[in-house]
């Protein structure tokens, strides 16, 4: 997955009395810190206030200008308070950049707590804080309270903020297609479509048949076909699959790229049975899990609302995210569950390469020829943060939390893709998910993003957080 690089507008305050070394110094250290961090900046022109700092309504109003001439070329803003800084200026600067903030305030240092090294910035970043509170204007502030930019605290903060820009950056405004009705028999994944657009998410609603059509039209020497087949079988274990169905699998997820495109989806859900089956005689799971790889959410069984919390967890994390089932226990651990789902899981998630089988739910009692394209393999050991969603009453509501896939072994007869999660104080959790309404599926990521994802979702999308 390739991520959009993310700039940091760089933003330092000031209160008049204090030294203006320090402000010379904010700005080197906080340079380094963030280019060191991999991440690109902007700043205004240091000539153009005392000290390049911000510390009057004016100087605010000057940095206002300077954000609006960049307008579009920076993610967030870190405000950085190496004295005491000045409120004022800062709200003036600030009330209208329409980005996350991360307010940043230095330490002190025994043995320099004389006037002329003195900082105060421990107060300082108090008062921006409430005066910010004030104006409703939301920021971002990790612990430790105060933080050298230097220090390997900062870099973590840094990391984290990065996450809640990237995740604020590509929910704020988007759109999720979905091809296909709910499945009748599944009223776990219903949804509410104005819910969802009081949050920014436009769904589109395309029929099944539109999907077919394509399908069915498509020419199997189209230059993207054959392109997708051989994809395909360097994505996963072909091997087992007719050559007829690795036709049509690979005209399906054409005919899915062709509609992303046109419609210009960001992430999609799909109906994946039973029309899938008694139309195509195939199960679409590899081809979800390819998109994921690729770093377009979807996700399986009409669950859209699944398929807006995959998006958060894929832009926090850099790695795919998969929509998996709350599915089995695991012996006697109450700590302990199996995560599992028939084979839409990204490649980058699994242990290794996949392979390509016959989906064994639609072949048990029917046509044997059915269900070719379910990809399955095990879940490989990682850290990871999981995270559902459900509409209620006009609002989004979701859960999260951080656990590990164990890598734990899973009999070979065990069927479609899983792995087994240790989660802490799972029996609650679990009672919690089931009590307060929240579906079966459940989505994850590698790597411990909840800081950042429950930052984002609760400062700046306004959604609802359950806690377990």
């Amino acid at each position: 997955m390739k991520q959009q690089k993310v700039t940091f507008a760089l933003y330092f305050g000031n209160r008049g009395f204090f030294p203006g070394e320090l402000i010379a110094g904010a700005r080197k250290e906080m340079i380094e810190a963030v280019t060191k961090a991999g991440y690109d900046y902007i700043a205004m022109d240091e000539s153009l206030t005392r000290y390049g700092a911000v510390e009057t309504m004016e100087e605010g109003q000057a940095y206002a200008a300077f954000l609006k001439e960049h307008a579009g070329e920076y993610d967030g803003v870190i405000l950085s308070l190496p004295n005491f800084g000045d409120e004022n200026g800062a709200i003036y600067a600030l009330r209208d950049c329409g980005v996350p903030i991360l307010i940043q305030a230095y330490p002190d240092e025994i043995g320099k707590m004389d006037f002329e090294h003195r900082r105060d910035a421990f107060c300082g970043k108090f008062s921006v804080m409430d005066v910010f509170f004030q104006y409703g204007l939301p920021f971002t502030t990790f612990a430790p309270h105060v933080v050298h930019p230097l220090s390997d605290a900062f870099a973590q903060n840094l990391q984290d903020f990065a996450a809640v820009c990237r995740v604020v950056r590509g929910m704020k405004r988007f759109t999720v297609g979905a091809i296909g009705a709910r499945t009748t028999k599944f009223m776990t994944v219903r949804f509410d479509e104005l819910a969802l657009q009081k949050y920014g998410i436009s769904v589109k609603s395309y029929d099944l048949s539109e999907l077919f059509a394509r399908v069915k039209a498509m020419p199997s020497d189209r230059a993207e076909v054959v392109q997708k087949i051989a994809f395909l079988r360097d994505y996963s274990d072909f091997s087992c699959v007719p050559a007829e169905k690795t036709d049509i699998l690979a005209r399906t997820a054409v005919a899915i790229d062709d509609m992303i495109e046109k419609y210009q989806l960001d992430s999609i859900s799909l109906r994946c049975w039973e029309e899938m089956q008694q139309e195509l005689g195939i199960a679409p799971c590899v081809l979800l899990g390819a998109l994921n790889n690729s770093g377009i959410a979807a996700s399986c069984e009409m669950d859209l609302c699944n398929a807006v919390v995959m998006r958060a967890l894929s832009l926090a994390s850099g790695a795919p995210a998969a929509c998996l089932d709350w599915n089995n226990n695991y012996g006697d651990d109450p700590n302990k569950c199996i995560l599992f789902h028939c084979g839409p899981i990204a490649r980058e998630l699994m242990e290794s390469g996949g392979a390509v089988g016959n989906h064994k739910m639609f072949t048990k009692d029917g046509d044997p020829n059915c269900g070719w394209g379910c990809d399955e393999g095990r879940i490989a050991a990682m850290p990871m943060t999981y995270c559902s969603a459900r509409t209620d009453n006009g609002k989004f509501y979701v859960y999260a939390g951080t656990g590990e896939m164990t890598g734990e072994p899973i009999e070979p007869e065990f069927f479609g893709c899983g792995g087994v999660a240790k989660i802490d104080d799972l029996q609650n959790k679990l009672l919690a998910i089931g009590k307060n309404g929240f579906r079966h599926h459940v989505s994850m990521t590698k790597g411990d993003c909840l800081r950042a994802v429950l930052e984002a979702f609760q400062t700046y999308l306004g959604y609802e957080i359950v806690k377990l």
